[in-house]
């Protein structure tokens, strides 16, 4: 895969990010954007093709599909780019 060593990164910090947001909000940012963007980028590859196929019924499913199988690794990619403000309980 020609991304495996970005992806591997970033999936270690998805994994930190995932029981300790706060503290790994920035560094999931990040890393997650160009992730994101090549996520993206293959998405479009591959519903570009089935519209112009005459397939395109069928491109929504193909790209919830798609991304059905990326949240099964990265669970919490739909957050990449959103700023959240964290509270400290009982202060």
């Amino acid at each position: 895969m020609q991304n495996q060593k970005l992806f591997d990164q970033f999936k270690l910090t998805h994994d930190l990010y995932v029981f300790n947001p706060a503290k790994w909000e920035q560094q999931f940012n990040t890393e997650g954007l160009p992730v994101l963007d090549i996520l993206r980028a293959t998405e479009r590859q591959l519903c570009t093709g089935m519209e112009r196929g005459g397939y395109g019924v069928y491109s929504s499913k193909l790209a919830e599909k798609f991304w059905q199988t990326v949240k099964k690794d990265l669970s919490q990619i739909d957050f990449v780019g959103v700023v959240r403000t964290f509270e400290k309980v009982g202060e």
